[in-house]
């Protein structure tokens, strides 16, 4: 398959068959991260797989989190969680920032952007379903999540990976703003 091709047809999929990943898998969507640009080769990026026994308490922390988010929601809560419940792997990407180089940083944020776009195109090819979450169910922004992880507290937190074997076909294509509404020829 074409790039081009495969970037039109990326999907978020949250619907995920109960068979795991398999370990070889999941090491070449991390190997193909690792080929994502960044400056001065810095590679910021850090990687948190989620084993069996990591997921299920990350599961109890996520159901905690969105019964405090929602708590007169029940339904959005129960909904929000169908992709944690679901997913065989999770994996929390965080990217390094640069100590006092704000710049820098936002550099590596990109860089590490990048590196999850790899692992979603590369997902495709394997036959896997990829969403990243980077707000409600991912916890991206709250401080809980940092923990869990044992993240440094130079890290920070780009988004959560949901990985698995798509329960259903593939939803077709949304459509998308033209590119010459977005551009401006100067």
């Amino acid at each position: 398959m074409s790039v081009i091709k495969a970037i039109k047809q990326r999907r978020a999929i949250r619907n995920y068959e109960a068979r795991p990943v398999e370990k070889e898998k999941i090491e070449q969507l991390l190997e193909v991260a690792t080929y994502a640009p960044t400056d001065r080769l810095r590679e910021p990026w850090h990687f948190y797989v989620f084993g069996k026994e990591k997921k299920k308490d990350y599961e109890a922390l996520a159901t905690a989190y969105l019964q405090e988010r929602f708590p007169t929601k029940p339904n959005l809560v129960e909904s929000s969680l169908k992709v944690v419940l679901t997913t065989p792997t999770v994996i929390v990407v965080t990217a390094k920032a640069v100590e006092n180089d704000e710049a820098a940083t936002m550099d590596d944020i990109c860089a590490t952007s990048c590196a999850i776009q790899n692992m979603w195109l590369a997902a495709e090819e394997l036959g896997l379903g990829f969403v990243w979450r980077t707000r409600g169910v991912g916890l991206v922004h709250d401080e809980r999540l940092h923990s869990f992880i044992g993240a440094q507290k130079d890290e920070c937190i780009i988004g959560t990976i949901f990985i698995g074997y798509p329960e259903a076909a593939v939803p077709s294509a949304t459509k998308r703003t033209l590119f010459s509404e977005k551009t401006t020829w100067l």
